[in-house]
């Protein structure tokens, strides 16, 4: 009986396993003429040009010479920083002084030789003068004579001397006054009023936030698929829903490693990237070296 209980228990294992065969091999056949049905639509759709945008991640920046960092040709004290962060500065304005008492009393020293050495000279002028009248009468010697000129050419030497070393001096202090190269304003100030720098020292930085743009580490294998002149949607993480208009302007001959950590953890930070630079339509509301996403509109062919 335990056999036949067994052989039993058996045959409705393999019933029932038919039975869910026969079940799958419906289903699969109702999926493969789903698909047969729809294959010439998929085809007709993929062979149709499809809208496809270049996405990148870039930053705010200065077109070049638009962003300066001042520094210092000199080392010493910083006597005055009347600028802070954003101040408006227009070119020529006073950025940063040096102590420079030091260098202004030895110039002061330097024009009181060149008085001396042209007092010298109008004295031995007027003094050969004479002994060339009295040598013309038999007077005095030509030994004397000589001697005057050589006195007078040596009281120029001195003068020329000194007037080089007031120029020297004059541009000596004119490096302790740092003025601004551009019209722009003040994005970071590097010292601190009374600080000691040294010589090549940065002391502020100066922007014209006027003319920026934005660069973008496009992925080169895009490169093909880039050109000048097409539009760009640029958009900023803190700004939910807005985008900018741009294009761009700019296709570096060459690839350089990527800056920027991407923030999709999916997408590798040691590929090689395109610097493309990306002209705005306007000033973007975004600081400058901020990070900004861009699309740069491409159709696939």
């Amino acid at each position: 009986m335990a056999a036949m209980d067994v052989m039993k228990q058996q045959g409705w294992k393999v019933v029932f396993a038919g039975a869910l065969l026969a079940g799958l091999a419906w289903q699969w056949g109702r999926i493969g003429r789903a698909l047969d049905g729809a294959g010439p639509k998929m085809a007709l759709a993929a062979e149709l040009p499809a809208r496809h945008g270049i996405h990148a991640e870039g930053r705010l920046v200065a077109y070049p010479n638009a962003l300066v960092v001042v520094g210092t040709d000199l080392g010493g004290t910083l006597r005055s920083l009347p600028v802070l962060e954003k101040t408006v500065v227009k070119k020529g304005d006073l950025l940063a002084e040096l102590d420079s008492s030091e260098q202004k009393a030895a110039l002061v020293e330097a024009r009181t030789r060149v008085s001396e050495a042209e007092v010298d000279m109008r004295f031995f002028d007027v003094e050969l003068d004479r002994s060339q009248r009295l040598l013309a009468t038999s007077a005095i010697a030509q030994d004397t004579v000589d001697r005057g000129a050589h006195d007078r050419d040596a009281a120029k030497a001195r003068r020329e001397s000194a007037i080089a070393t007031v120029g020297r001096l004059a541009a000596v202090v004119n490096k302790t006054r740092i003025v601004s190269p551009i019209d722009g304003v003040v994005t970071e100030r590097f010292a601190e009023q009374g600080e000691t720098v040294a010589p090549g020292a940065r002391l502020v930085s100066v922007a014209d936030l006027r003319r920026t743009r934005v660069e973008a580490e496009v992925d080169e294998y895009d490169a093909g698929r880039i050109a000048l002149g097409q539009e760009v949607a640029i958009s900023a993480e803190g700004f939910t829903g807005q985008s900018w208009p741009g294009r761009v302007e700019e296709i570096p001959d060459a690839v350089t490693s990527r800056r920027i950590k991407p923030q999709d953890p999916g997408r590798p930070s040691d590929t090689r990237v395109i610097l493309v630079k990306i002209a705005l339509s306007a000033p973007l509301p975004v600081k400058l070296g901020q990070r900004v996403e861009i699309e740069i509109a491409t159709a696939l062919r």
